[in-house]
C-alpha cells in the first residue's frame, strides 16, 4: 500500500485542524450564550426545511451515526425542542416533529452561529478563496465508495 504524499498529509492535517477549531469557535459561541451546540442546530434546520422525520432518514440526511443521533434526539425530545410521533404504517417506528419551542430555539440560535462562523471562516478567507475552498471540497464531501 503506498504511502500519502506529504503534500496530502500536510493538507489532511490543515482541513482537520481549521474544522475542528472552527467547530470549536462555534460551539463557545453558542455557549457563552446558554444556547445548545451546533449539533441541535443542524437536527432542527434539517427538521424545519423537510418536515417531520423518521430518525434513520435524519440520520443520513445529517451524515452522523445512528447511536449518536440518538442520543442527541433523546436530550432534545427531554428539552422539549422534538416530539416523537408514532408512525401509523409502522407501530415500531416513529417520526421527529419539531416543536414550536424548537423552531424558536433555531431562530434563536442562528444569528449566534452565523455570526461564529463569520468569524471563524468568512472574515479569514477571500470571496474567490471560498469559493475555490468549496469547489475542492465538495468531491470530499461525498461518501466514499467501496
Amino acid at each position: 500500500m503506498a504511502m500519502p504524499a506529504a503534500t496530502t498529509l500536510l493538507a489532511w492535517t490543515r482541513l482537520l485542524r481549521a474544522a475542528d477549531l472552527a467547530s470549536q469557535h462555534c460551539a463557545a459561541s453558542l455557549r457563552s450564550l446558554g444556547l445548545p451546540p451546533p449539533e441541535w442546530y443542524d437536527v432542527l434546520l434539517a427538521i424545519e426545511r423537510s418536515g417531520a422525520q423518521r430518525p434513520r432518514d435524519l440520520q443520513v440526511a445529517l451524515g452522523t451515526e445512528q447511536y449518536a443521533l440518538s442520543r442527541l434526539v433523546d436530550r432534545m425530545v427531554r428539552a422539549g425542542l422534538l416530539n416523537r410521533v408514532p408512525c401509523p404504517d409502522d407501530a415500531r417506528g416513529h417520526t421527529l416533529h419539531l416543536t414550536i419551542e424548537g423552531r424558536a430555539m433555531r431562530a434563536a440560535m442562528w444569528p449566534v452561529y452565523a455570526q461564529a462562523i463569520e468569524a471563524a471562516f468568512g472574515s479569514r478567507v477571500e470571496e474567490e478563496d471560498r469559493v475555490a475552498l468549496a469547489r475542492l471540497l465538495a468531491p470530499l464531501a461525498k461518501p466514499i465508495s467501496a
